[in-house]
C-alpha cells in the first residue's frame, strides 16, 4: 500500500511542478497579481508531495518490502539499517528521486524565504524551477520508476553494492546532489533575469548566496567523495582524473567562477552577461554529470547501468533545458550591458583573471573527459585519455590561478596600484621563494611549486586579515576592535581561500609518497618510508554480512613498534564480490596506510604507502566549505536581510 501511495505522490508531484512552472512563468506576463502569489504555494506543496514519495521509497527500504523491484535489486534484510536506507539512492531510479526532492527543496525554499524578492520575479525563478523539475519527475515516473512492483517476490535482496556499504557513502551522494541541484537557484535567477531583461546589484545580492550555498554543499561533496575513495576503494590515492570525478568537478570550477562574477555584479554592476552566462552554464555542467552517469557512455566505477530509453529522455530534457537556455541568453544578452567601469589594474580585473583560469581549466577537463567517448562513438576511433594528460595541461593553468589569487583580494575595487598590494605580502612572498628553493634541491620542481604555492596562499590570506585590521601599525586594542568589527564575510573569503592553499600543499605532499607492493608469509618484515612493517599473523574475523581475512601489521621506528595496523579482505558472499579494508593511521601531516591486496599461497600481498600531508586534502576542502558557510551567516549576504541600523561604535576603521 506505501508504495502505491508513493507512486500517486510522484504523479500528484509532476502536475504540481508543470502548473508551478506554467503560472510562475505566464504569470507576470498576465500581470495576474493572485496567480503569481500561488506559485509560492504551488512549489511548497510540489515539495510536500515529492517528499511523501521519497519518504515512501525509503519506507520500502527499511522494512525490506521485496515486492518493489527497486528494493529487491539494491537492498537486503541482512545488511545494516543505516545501508538500507542509503540502499534508497544508491541506485539509478532512487538517486533521481533524490534529485527531484533536493530540488523540489530548492524551490520551497525561494517560496518560504524569498518574500522580499519582487513578486514577478520570484514567480518566474519558480517558475523555472519546476519546470526543470517537471521534467526530470516525467522521466522518473514514466520510464525510471523507484514503486515498480516485482512478483513473485524474492526471499532476500540482492543487496546493496559491497562498496557502498561505508558510512562515508551514506552522506556523500545527498551532499553532493544539494550541490549539483542546488545552482539550478542561480541558473532560475538567471533565466528570470533575461526574461524581464533586468539585471543590477540587487539581482547580484539575491544570487550570490544561493550560488555560495551550491558551492558549499557541492565542495564537501567532493571533499567526501575523494575521501571515501581513499579509505574505502584500497587505492591509495584520493583523485584519479575518472570521468565522473571530472563531472563533479567541472560545476565546481564554474561556480567557483560564478560566485566572484556575482560579488562584481553586486559591487560594480559589471561582468552581467558574463555572470548570466556562467549561471548557465554551471547548472548545465551540473545536468551533464546527470546524464553522463546515466547513460553508458562512460565506464566508471560510480556510473549506473541505464537502458537506452532512459540515457535518450535525460538527452532530450537536457537539450531542451541547455539549448533554450541559451537560445534565450543569445536574444536578450544585449539587454544586459555593464554599467560598472574599472581600470585594467583593480579587484575587478583580478577576477576576471581567475575566472579565465577557471573556465579554460574546465575547458581542458571538459574536453579530455568528453572527446574520447564522443569520438569513439561518431568516428570508431579509440583513444585514451588519463591522468598524465589531465596533470600536464591543469598544473599549468592551475600555477597562474593560484599567483592570481592571493593578490586579488588586496586590490581596491575600480581602479588600483601593484606596489602598495605587493609590499602588503612580500613577506608571504618571501617564505614562498624559501620553501620553492629548498624543496627543489630536495625533490623536484613541481613539488616545490605546489608546496610553495600553497604556503602563499594561506599566508597572503592572513595579510589580508593583517592590513584590514592593521596589525603592527597602531596599539593592540585598536587592531583587536578592527578584528571584531570585521564581517563575517571577511572571515568567510579568507577561510576559503586558507582552505584552498592547505589543499594544495595536501596535493603538493602526495607527490612525496612513499609505495610498496610486497608478498610477507607471517613473521617476515619489509622497510618502507623509514619504516619496518612486520607481518605478525592473518585470522578469520565476522561481519554483518561477510566473512573478513585480516592481517596484523606491526609497525616500527628505529626497532621501537609503535603502531598496529590492521587491512582486511571483506568476501560478500550475495553478491559474491570481494572488497579490499584499507588500514589507515594519520597524525593530522601523515598517512601511514596499508591494503591486504591478495593472499598467494599463504602468505598476504600487501599494498603499503607513507603520504606526507595526505589530511591536509580533505581538511583543506572542509576548510573551504567552513569558509563559504561562515560567509553565509553574514547578515549581508542574507537575501532579504537589510542591515538593521545601530549606533554608531567607536571603532577605527
Amino acid at each position: 500500500m506505501i508504495p502505491e501511495l508513493g507512486h500517486f505522490a510522484l504523479a500528484l508531484a509532476v502536475a504540481l511542478a508543470f502548473a508551478q512552472g506554467v503560472i510562475g512563468i505566464f504569470a507576470p506576463g498576465l500581470r495576474d497579481a493572485r496567480a503569481m502569489r500561488a506559485a509560492p504555494a504551488l512549489a511548497l506543496c510540489h515539495f510536500l508531495a515529492i517528499g511523501a514519495a521519497f519518504l515512501a521509497l525509503i519506507y520500502a527500504g527499511v522494512i525490506s518490502d521485496f515486492t518493489v523491484e527497486n528494493v529487491a535489486d539494491f537492498s537486503s534484510s541482512l545488511v545494516p539499517l543505516i545501508y538500507r536506507i542509503s540502499g534508497t539512492w544508491g541506485n539509478h531510479d532512487g538517486s533521481m528521486v533524490l534529485w527531484c526532492f533536493i530540488l523540489s527543496l530548492c524551490g520551497a525554499t525561494v517560496a518560504s524565504f524569498g518574500s522580499n524578492l519582487p513578486s514577478s520575479l520570484r514567480a518566474r525563478v519558480l517558475g523555472v524551477l519546476g519546470l526543470v523539475s517537471g521534467g526530470f519527475l516525467l522521466f522518473t515516473l514514466t520510464v525510471s520508476d523507484p514503486f515498480a512492483r516485482l512478483w513473485p517476490p524474492p526471499l532476500d535482496g540482492a543487496g546493496v553494492n559491497p562498496i557502498l556499504q561505508d558510512p562515508g557513502l551514506a552522506f556523500h551522494p545527498p551532499v553532493l546532489y544539494t550541490g549539483y541541484v542546488g545552482f539550478s537557484v542561480a541558473f532560475a535567477f538567471a533565466i528570470a533575469a533575461l526574461i524581464e531583461g533586468r539585471l543590477d546589484a540587487a539581482w547580484g545580492r539575491w544570487v550570490r548566496p544561493w550560488a555560495l550555498l551550491s558551492w558549499c554543499f557541492l565542495t564537501s561533496g567532493i571533499a567526501l567523495g575523494s575521501w571515501w575513495s581513499y579509505y574505502t576503494l584500497g587505492w591509495g590515492g584520493y583523485w584519479f582524473w575518472d570521468p565522473v570525478e571530472n563531472a563533479a568537478l567541472l560545476p565546481w570550477l564554474s561556480g567557483t567562477a560564478l560566485l566572484h562574477c556575482a560579488i562584481v555584479v553586486e559591487k560594480r554592476e559589471a561582468l552581467k552577461a558574463w555572470t548570466v552566462l556562467l549561471a548557465i552554464t554551471t547548472f548545465s555542467f551540473s545536468l551533464s554529470g546527470t546524464f553522463l552517469v546515466r547513460s553508458g557512455i562512460l565506464n566508471s566505477v560510480h556510473s549506473f547501468a541505464a537502458a537506452p530509453d532512459q540515457g535518450l529522455f535525460i538527452l532530450v530534457l537536457l537539450g531542451l533545458t541547455i539549448g533554450g537556455s541559451l537560445l534565450l541568453f543569445a536574444v536578450r544578452a544585449p539587454v544586459l550591458a555593464a554599467t560598472g567601469i574599472f581600470a585594467p589594474l583593480s579587484r575587478e580585473s583580478a577576477l576576471v583573471l581567475n575566472n579565465i583560469f577557471l573556465c579554460s581549466i574546465a575547458a581542458v577537463v571538459f574536453t579530455g573527459t568528453l572527446y574520447p567517448p564522443f569520438a569513439d562513438l561518431l568516428f570508431g576511433i579509440q583513444l585514451s585519455v588519463g591522468a598524465p594528460f589531465f596533470n600536464q595541461t591543469v598544473l599549468p593553468l592551475t600555477a597562474p590561478l593560484i599567483l592570481t589569487m592571493a593578490i586579488g583580494p588586496l586590490l581596491p575595487w575600480k581602479r588600483a596600484a601593484l606596489r602598495p598590494a605587493l609590499e602588503r605580502i612580500w613577506m608571504a612572498a618571501l617564505v614562498a621563494i624559501v620553501i620553492f628553493v629548498v624543496m627543489t634541491l630536495r625533490s623536484n620542481a613541481v613539488t616545490a611549486l605546489g608546496l610553495a604555492g600553497g604556503v602563499w596562499v594561506v599566508l597572503s590570506a592572513f595579510s589580508d586579515i593583517a592590513e584590514r585590521i592593521k596589525l603592527f601599525r597602531g596599539p593592540f586594542n585598536d587592531s583587536f576592535k578592527r578584528l571584531r568589527a570585521l564581517p563575517r564575510a571577511a572571515f568567510g573569503a579568507a577561510f576559503g581561500h586558507i582552505g584552498f592553499g592547505v589543499m594544495v600543499l595536501g596535493i603538493a605532499g602526495m607527490t612525496l609518497a612513499s609505495q610498496k607492493v610486497v608478498v610477507l608469509n607471517a613473521g617476515q618484515t619489509t622497510e618502507l618510508g623509514g619504516y619496518d612493517w612486520t607481518l605478525n599473523d592473518i585470522h578469520d574475523a565476522p561481519g554483518p554480512n561477510y566473512r573478513q581475512r585480516v592481517a596484523d601489521l606491526t609497525i616500527s621506528k628505529d626497532g621501537n613498534p609503535f603502531l598496529t595496523l590492521h587491512p582486511s579482505r571483506r568476501f560478500f558472499a550475495n553478491q559474491k564480490v570481494i572488497t579490499n579494508d584499507a588500514a589507515i593511521h594519520t597524525n593530522g601531516f601523515q598517512d601511514i596506510y596499508a591494503v591486504f591486496a591478495d593472499e598467494p599461497a599463504g602468505g598476504a600481498e600487501l599494498r603499503l604507502n607513507r603520504h606526507p600531508l595526505a589530511p591536509e586534502i580533505w581538511f583543506g576542502g572542509l576548510i573551504m566549505a567552513f569558509g563559504g558557510f561562515l560567509s553565509l551567516s553574514d547578515r549581508r549576504l542574507r537575501v532579504g536581510a537589510p542591515a538593521r541600523k545601530k549606533a554608531a561604535k567607536a571603532v577605527l576603521v
